[in-house]
């Protein structure tokens, strides 16, 4: 079985932003880049900075498989939905986990980490032509 080819973005000394192998970008935890005060600000720069990494791996949020996602406190999961909500692609949701965490600095109140299918998407099945009657 041949080595599969592994391809880094925004690799660093720690770890990389996205790796994609097999058809399959993984993306790392993100936090907000500017941490605003509050869950539901935090998750809006989150998810941008995901469209954005999403984009550069060859995929979308209608190809989430799964996503992880950590609050500093478990109490705000209604206020993270509430943007989570509006931002994931309709009739797409990932596979999912939501727990509490203390994260890597005080700033931070939400982390989340996606993996999603890279490549051509599946093209839509035509719709049946209806049977006319006689």
């Amino acid at each position: 079985m041949p080595n599969p080819t592994i391809k880094r973005h925004k690799p660093g000394t720690r770890m990389s932003q996205a790796v994609v192998v097999n058809g399959v970008a993984y993306l790392a935890g993100q936090v907000a880049a500017n941490p605003g005060p509050t869950v539901a600000e935090q998750t809006r720069q989150i998810t941008r900075q995901l469209d954005e990494l999403l984009a550069a791996v060859g995929s979308d949020k209608s190809r989430l498989v799964s996503a992880n996602i950590w609050l500093t406190d478990i109490s705000t999961w209604a206020e993270m939905n509430s943007v989570w909500d509006t931002w994931v692609a309709p009739d797409c949701g990932p596979a999912r986990a939501t727990v509490e965490a203390k994260l890597a600095a005080p700033q931070y109140k939400v982390e989340i980490a996606v993996v999603a299918a890279v490549g051509a998407k599946p093209k839509a099945k035509p719709k049946a032509k209806a049977k006319k009657r006689r």
